[in-house]
């Protein structure tokens, strides 16, 4: 019935494009000054024009400013490149969306878990494998090799996974002879001219690299990601993430019915053991991207939640615009809202309601 609900919803809603005016940059400094967020890289395009704001300090009590090329941690949203890697190996005959990834190669991590051979790339990307967020902490030197036990029963509710996430990792590159950083560089960062991008530390970019910062400010030191993992080391910039995000938006470099995975919802990202509340309705899950029905249309979106690097980007197809923003604090999250109406208007956007319910 949500699945149905939520398409409606979609189809009723006005596609009538309704330019915003770009704020200003001094507008957005006052929200990220009230909410002590030292910097920060957004961009917005829509109808063809781009809007891009670099403001702030790399490093907090530091002269160096964030420009359009500092490198961020841009944390979750490598999610959604790892699901347009998977969704480019599908269209090639690669992997199938609904076969057993352990059918695939064994993942000794799951080895002994109840019910792990019914996890398919689908549930993955949909996150409803049933696996835990993180078995531990994914920096600690013990993670890649602590055993997996699922939480919940493969397909039956919706439990956010970057171990899912990992898990298909590991199986790509598997199925391919090649890292993820390898090819997230073949697939996504060199068609798409994402120059800034990587998933592991690149040195010639540490001169421009921002600072993380805690709830006070406090800047905090820099992770060096050996190993590429699509559910968190993405290191980029706003600029490059949304012609990324132009690629999902638009299903640019897939075949049509595989684009539609991106529009479509996979399930109904009914939340494990968590009673319905009213904006359920409003949020479903495609393969690799939240789906949202909002007051200007059917949104994609996704945050990304390092700890102390925060980003969130939302787009809306019906009116070719998207905005992604980046930030070098865990403050970020508290400027979501009055951001997405500055630039996408007053109305009710869904997302955030949910994430805090």
């Amino acid at each position: 019935m949500k699945f149905s609900f939520l398409l409606l919803l979609a189809l009723l809603v006005s596609t009538v494009s309704r330019a915003q005016p770009a704020p200003s940059a001094a507008t957005i400094r006052t929200l990220m000054r009230k909410a002590n967020v030292p910097g920060m890289q957004l961009v917005y395009t829509h109808g063809g024009k781009t809007h891009a704001y670099a403001l702030g300090q790399r490093t907090a009590g530091q002269p160096a400013a964030v420009d359009a090329t500092t490198t961020f941690e841009a944390a979750s949203l490598g999610k959604a490149v790892l699901a347009y890697v998977t969704l480019r190996l599908l269209d090639r005959g690669v992997l199938d969306l609904d076969k057993p990834l352990l059918t695939y190669a064994p993942y000794p991590r799951l080895q002994g878990a109840a019910n792990a051979y019914k996890i398919t790339a689908r549930m993955v990307l949909g996150h409803t494998t049933g696996l835990p967020n993180w078995a531990t902490n994914p920096l600690g030197a013990d993670w890649p090799t602590t055993p997996l036990r699922l939480k919940y029963a493969p397909d039956s509710c919706w439990n956010y996974s970057g171990e899912g996430y990992v898990f298909l990792q590991k199986t790509l590159e598997h199925l391919t002879g090649k890292s993820f950083e390898t090819l997230a560089r073949e697939e996504v960062f060199r068609p798409l001219r994402m120059q800034h991008s990587s998933f592991v530390w690149q040195e010639k970019r540490a001169a421009n690299i921002a600072s993380g910062h805690d709830g006070q400010g406090k800047p905090v030191p820099i992770t060096h990601f050996s190993s590429a993992y699509g559910a968190f080391s993405l290191l980029s910039t706003g600029a490059d993430y949304s012609r990324f995000l132009q690629a999902v938006m638009t299903g640019h470099g897939l075949k049509p019915a595989t684009a539609q995975l991106l529009r479509t919802p996979a399930n109904s990202a009914q939340r494990c053991g968590q009673p319905t509340t009213a904006t359920d309705a409003f949020i479903a899950w495609a393969c690799g991207v939240g789906l949202a029905t909002t007051s200007r249309g059917l949104a994609q979106w996704q945050w990304g939640d390092n700890g102390n690097f925060k980003g969130f980007y939302m787009t809306l197809p019906a009116e070719k615009a998207t905005l992604v923003f980046l930030t070098n604090s865990s403050n970020g999250p508290k400027i979501v809202d009055e951001l997405l109406r500055l630039f996408f208007g007053p109305g009710e956007y869904r997302a955030t309601q949910w994430l805090a319910e």
